[in-house]
């Protein structure tokens, strides 16, 4: 919806038709005997969420080969589902990551708790963006810090507080844009993928902070992927400014 063509590498069970949710993307899917299902419930601005499923591991031999030449591409595991055998395909590649999968672990009920991310200093070194939000990791500060130092442009989503970018050892604060909270399941994946759209076009990522905050405020306003905005609707938001005026510093 913001004009570019789509690629996605995903593990699921045959069957499973994904055309309803993945619409007008190429999608390659590998076969699983199971999809990776979670159940998420909603407490204010914190979640409680169950894993149900867990499809199979994806691995770099899976990719189609054309692929391997995307201008931007975002590794975004669920449940650990990628390796470090990631690292080093895409050469040319604008490349991001959303770590959440790494930093999730449940127990015999399937209720999904937070973890160390064990291979953050293998993995941020080697990619040029990282994006995760404050909840991710407890709010702990001492966390962020070192995730941060490590990559070369991280970003620290707050939801209604907005996004914090630490760039050249650097933050700098961005407001989050009014917007009705529908469903905010997602939000940080519409955000990460903006985010890495507009710093491909721009190369400035303070320029793409404020894009991937407006495209988000969307993405919020209805159930699912209903409302995830077209690149003209993220422009006339931008231009009206109504901007979220509290805010909290890390």
């Amino acid at each position: 919806r913001l004009g570019l063509k789509v690629g996605v590498l995903t593990s699921v069970p045959a069957g499973l038709d994904l055309s309803a949710a993945l619409g007008g993307m190429a999608i390659h899917a590998v076969a699983s005997e199971m999809a990776t299902t979670f159940e998420n419930t909603y407490h204010g601005e914190k979640r409680r969420q169950f894993v149900h499923g867990l499809a199979s591991s994806l691995h770099p031999e899976h990719l189609p080969a054309p692929w391997k030449k995307a201008p931007i591409v975002l590794l975004c595991p669920l449940v650990g589902e990628l390796g470090l055998d990631w690292l080093g395909v895409f050469h040319r590649s604008l490349v991001g990551v959303t770590p959440q999968g790494w930093m999730r672990q449940w127990d015999e009920q399937g209720l999904v708790r937070q973890k160390p991310w064990s291979e953050a200093e293998q993995i941020l070194p080697a990619v040029d963006v990282l994006v995760f939000s404050e909840e991710d990791v407890g709010g702990d500060a001492s966390i962020i810090r070192q995730y941060t130092r490590l990559a070369r442009i991280a970003v620290v989503t707050r939801g209604r507080h907005g996004a914090t970018v630490f760039w050249n050892g650097n933050p700098r604060q961005f407001p989050a844009f009014r917007a009705r909270e529908v469903d905010p399941t997602g939000a940080g994946d519409v955000f990460a993928a903006a985010f890495l759209v507009r710093l491909r076009e721009t190369n400035d990522p303070y320029l793409a902070a404020p894009f991937a905050n407006c495209a988000a405020s969307f993405a919020i306003e209805g159930p699912g992927t209903t409302t995830i905005p077209t690149r003209a609707q993220v422009e006339e938001r931008l231009r009206q400014g109504q901007y979220i005026a509290e805010s909290a510093g890390l």
